[in-house]
């Protein structure tokens, strides 16, 4: 694999609910422009309407929000749940999107992760992956033909309806499918010639199927001859670092039993179910699971090479999952050592850079001489020369 890219999934997690909602959003605003600044590639914001801790109930409008107040980072849906609106519509504000940032979305799609949301429109769990597979059919062919389309669900009707606008990105933005421990966003991905977005990467299920999913995603796109392209893959999994594990521990204090309250008595949602009734036992879980990362930049690095090496041939992007475990300033430190220490090990220029250190160190004892020498040679000329530029007799008495 070529260079490994980095970024932030961000659902949000803003808890407890007892924070202003608005300093919240104000913080997810300033997280993206801090990663901006420090080099972090791209950042995912998720869509959810419940559970009163996950408060951007529209991810588009959010990155138009967030696209004038940054430079650099690409700006992806992660995601929005297809199985909630019209195709069209999301097709359209997409194309708007895109054209507001010049070009920096990113479409990222699922089913949906709060089942509270789909309650509250009428739909069962088991009716989203279906309708996510139909419905993504339906918003491909809207984004990137001008064909008219038709079609009747028991969820919406289209009549010849077809994009007004053609996107930015020609002929369009990227899209990715979330990818949790089932084979449904791997088929879709392949299907479809999209990206993946593995947001269980570092679950027990999620990892165990890390190849797996990438053999599915191949056996699909070759079926509908499509090419696939692992720089296109992104794995996500929680981190909070500090410059020693103790520190870290110290820091996460702030609101992790917040997070793990979450998990375990309001997110309907398995997979990321943290055991355990105290700080200590929760922690040990993480530790223990290799869900997460609680530690230094080390045990950062450690952890991406797991999941290089379970994935069996790499992946384009580490996306960090963003919580409220430590406080504003821990959490900024944490992102900042993440960039400074961990994603330099995994891109080009940190082998350049130890290679000429080393060259420079295996000529340091040659040169050192010389260069003391040339030196003191040039200091000995000069003190001859204004020995010869001083007429005779001068300097004595």
């Amino acid at each position: 694999m070529s260079k490994m890219r980095f970024g932030l999934f961000m659902p949000p997690f803003n808890s407890p609910p007892t924070q202003n909602p608005t300093t919240s959003l104000q913080r997810n605003i300033e997280t993206i422009q801090l990663l901006d600044r420090l080099g972090y590639d791209e950042v995912w914001v998720g869509e959810h309407h419940s559970a009163a801790t996950e408060i951007i109930a529209d991810p588009l409008t959010f990155l138009a929000h967030v696209g004038p107040q940054t430079r650099h980072i690409k700006l992806g849906t992660g995601v929005v749940s297809i199985p909630y609106h019209n195709p069209l519509w999301i097709a359209d504000r997409a194309i708007l999107v895109d054209h507001l940032t010049r070009g920096r979305l990113m479409l990222g799609v699922g089913p949906g992760s709060l089942p509270t949301d789909a309650a509250m429109i009428g739909l069962e769990p088991e009716q989203l992956r279906p309708a996510l597979a139909e419905d993504l059919d339906v918003l491909v062919r809207l984004l990137t033909t001008e064909e008219p389309v038709s079609v009747k669900t028991d969820r919406y009707e289209l009549v010849e309806a077809r994009c007004q606008l053609a996107p930015y990105q020609d002929p369009c933005f990227e899209m990715a499918v979330a990818a949790t421990a089932s084979p449904t966003g791997p088929r879709l991905a392949g299907k479809y010639g999209m990206g993946m977005l593995s947001v269980g990467a570092t679950t027990e299920m999620g990892f165990d199927a890390l190849a797996l999913h990438w053999d599915v995603l191949e056996a699909e796109a070759a079926a509908a001859g499509q090419t696939t392209d692992r720089s296109r893959w992104r794995l996500m999994g929680p981190m909070h670092i500090a410059e020693t594990r103790e520190q870290a521990v110290e820091d996460i204090r702030y609101g992790f039993d917040a997070f793990v309250d979450y998990t375990q008595k309001t997110l309907a949602l398995p997979p990321v179910r943290i055991p355990g009734d105290t700080f200590e036992e929760r922690l040990a879980w993480i530790d223990e699971s290799g869900w997460g990362v609680v530690g230094t930049p080390d045990d950062a690095i450690a952890q991406i090479q797991r999941l290089v090496d379970q994935s069996a041939g790499g992946f384009g992007c580490y996306i960090l999952l963003q919580h409220d475990w430590a406080n504003w300033q821990a959490t900024q430190r944490s992102f900042e050592l993440f960039a400074r220490h961990v994603m330099p090990v995994f891109q080009p220029s940190q082998k350049r850079l130890l290679a000429a250190e080393a060259w420079a160190r295996s000529k340091h004892s040659e040169l050192d001489a010389k260069n003391g020498a040339a030196i003191q040679a040039a200091t000995d000329r000069y003190a001859q020369e204004k020995a010869a530029q001083q007429p005779a007799g001068a300097g004595q008495a």
